[in-house]
């Protein structure tokens, strides 16, 4: 496996450092939810009443992913073959930030949990990491086949990536290499991974509806053995994206074939299937306390559902085209429950 430490084209940089100085501040919403898509618009939405209070222009292209860094100050949006970083609790419209590199889709990005570097992966086939301190690509890994997706694993030294080919790796950022690789399932491509927030568990879901569970050392500072624990036959179209829960007692699987599941992971049992989308569901992602689960179709709505009941809460609507992603930080996820309640006693 070839890896290399490269300078990649640095990322621009608009206004001073990250911030707009004539930017309009606004209060740090509580819970900030975003969704985009094939309409090249990021859209900012109210989570307890479904109102969009803001809307972004993408004008380069669909946007793939969004991500919120971990202080809720900026979205990143990747779309082909650019990522943006915009401001969440401005006025501008601009982005503040540029990362051009990637030659293709950038299909996974993420960012580290203090939110001093940001990750992504691209149908280009590489790996990238970059420094939002200092600006700029900083280390690309270079994969067999278009990466689909990518995970930061929580010891935070080892990032995971699948790809079209059916392929999984391990990176380690200390060796600044290819450390793990396995295949679960040759000529299948694996459309999306998750990493439990122990450690514990990676899940890995393919286009023919399987997801493939192994269990790991939990608090190990290397991934050195994948070692099987389940094949779950989740859907009978793709799995579109894989998610384990943040108390790691869930597994959410989205598909092509409209449904989202919810999984029991102490037997790996079907707990809920939540039916209500018209299309293929592209994205999900769980509140903090994971009692909610957002999520985006190409029936261009976002929805949130109540993981308890199955009971879909909200219709976020208002894309033109396809919802493919969502991005979701609520840190006071509780006070916004209590909102959604009041709402619905009126």
């Amino acid at each position: 496996e070839s890896t290399r430490r490269v300078a990649c084209a640095r990322g621009r940089r608009r206004g001073r450092g990250f911030v707009k100085p004539r930017a309009r501040t606004m209060p740090t919403p509580s819970v900030v939810l975003a969704t985009a898509g094939y309409d090249h618009t990021v859209r900012f939405w109210e989570a307890t009443r479904g109102v969009c209070y803001r809307t972004l222009q993408y004008g380069d292209s669909q946007v793939n992913k969004l991500e919120i860094t971990p202080d809720k100050q900026y979205l990143a949006a990747a779309g082909n073959p650019h990522v943006r970083l915009f401001e969440v609790n401005t006025s501008n419209p601009q982005p503040v930030s540029s990362y051009d590199g990637h030659t293709g889709n950038v299909t996974a990005v993420g960012f580290e949990q203090h939110g001093r570097w940001m990750y992504t992966g691209s149908e280009d086939g590489t790996v990238k990491i970059w420094d939002l301190r200092a600006g700029g690509c900083q280390r690309e890994y270079e994969s067999r086949g278009a990466v689909t997706s990518v995970v930061l694993h929580p010891n935070g030294s080892e990032l995971m990536s699948a790809d079209q080919n059916g392929n999984i790796r391990v990176w380690d950022l200390t060796a600044n290499a290819c450390s793990c690789e396995l295949v679960p399932e040759v000529g299948t491509a694996v459309q999306s991974l998750t990493v439990a927030s122990d450690g514990s568990l990676v899940v890995a879901g393919n286009s023919k509806g399987t997801c493939y569970v192994w269990k790991l050392q939990p608090g190990s500072k290397t991934t050195a053995h994948f070692e099987p624990l389940h094949k779950l036959q989740a859907h009978d179209g793709y799995v579109l994206k894989c998610l384990l829960s943040p108390d790691c007692r869930l597994l959410a699987t989205t598909s092509s074939d409209k449904t989202i599941k919810l999984w029991n992971l102490d037997e790996f049992k079907l707990e809920r299937v939540l039916e209500g989308h018209q299309r293929w569901v592209w994205d999900c992602v769980f509140s903090v306390d994971a009692a909610y689960l957002v999520t985006a179709s190409s029936d261009t709505t976002a929805r949130l559902w109540d993981c308890s009941t199955g009971e879909a809460i909200r219709v976020y609507s208002g894309h033109h085209k396809a919802a493919v992603c969502c991005a979701l930080n609520d840190s006071a996820v509780e006070s916004a429950v209590d909102d959604v309640k009041a709402d619905q006693d009126e």
